[in-house]
């Protein structure tokens, strides 16, 4: 499962980051039929919940080994908690509001917060053998939420707010609608896209890789039957 769930993310990122786009303001770099919002959007939200979901399969397995609450209930939690931040992420696309953008983003660190606060309660039932793995996600995952708080909500915030020194009108639903429907913007000035490469370039590299490894972390329940295994012999 693991597997299949990284298959989807990865062609998602695929193709994203072939055809990239910026969504607020509809432009992108190729003009091809396919070049619409509402279709890379769409993308995105399919592969996001798979990533989300093989986060929440590991923090499930690993639960069952020691019935950990934490790491329990972020299992259940996790991808319910993304769903909301794609509704948001949806409603700024749609509504050209980066608050809602910001919002988005902060749930997206509140849950790598959460899912790394899991990991660190189940790590400690494995040896150094089966901590290893578990460490190397724990400290990705604070970087990560170091970005997300050092670069990604902040730049989103500062565009709010550059729009509302602008006096810029929100857009209805419908219009939202209609715009993401057609042919994106052509740009190709490196201004447009200089805020965004940081993000953009992550996610089409780094975050592909962490996926495809996820499928290969060994079984976390295999991993503690063996710690339990060479406790009992160590004991003997």
């Amino acid at each position: 499962m693991l597997l299949w769930l990284s298959a989807w993310y990865v062609l998602g990122c695929g193709f994203r980051s072939a055809l990239p786009m910026i969504d607020v303001p509809r432009i992108c770099l190729h003009d091809t039929w396919i070049s619409r919002i509402a279709v890379g959007r769409s993308i995105a939200t399919i592969a996001e919940v798979c990533f989300a979901a093989q986060w929440a399969l590991l923090l499930r397995e690993g639960a069952a080994v020691g019935g950990r609450p934490l790491a329990r209930a972020m299992s259940w939690a996790l991808v319910p908690l993304i769903l909301v931040a794609e509704v948001f992420s949806w409603l700024a696309v749609l509504t050209s509001s980066y608050l809602l953008h910001a919002v988005e983003n902060s749930l997206w660190t509140l849950a790598a917060a959460l899912t790394v606060g899991a990991f660190a309660e189940v790590r400690a039932q494995f040896d150094d053998r089966g901590r290893r793995p578990l460490a190397a996600v724990i400290g990705g995952g604070a970087v990560y939420i170091m970005f997300m708080l050092a670069v990604d909500v902040p730049m989103y915030l500062a565009r709010w707010q550059t729009d509302l020194a602008a006096d810029h009108q929100a857009l209805t639903v419908a219009e939202g609608w209609r715009e993401i429907l057609q042919r994106c913007t052509v740009v190709r000035d490196w201004a447009a896209w200089r805020q965004d490469a940081p993000w953009l370039s992550l996610y089409f590299s780094v975050a592909v890789w962490i996926s495809i490894a996820l499928a290969w972390v060994p079984p976390l329940r295999a991993e503690a039957a063996a710690d339990r295994r060479i406790l009992t012999d160590s004991l003997r």
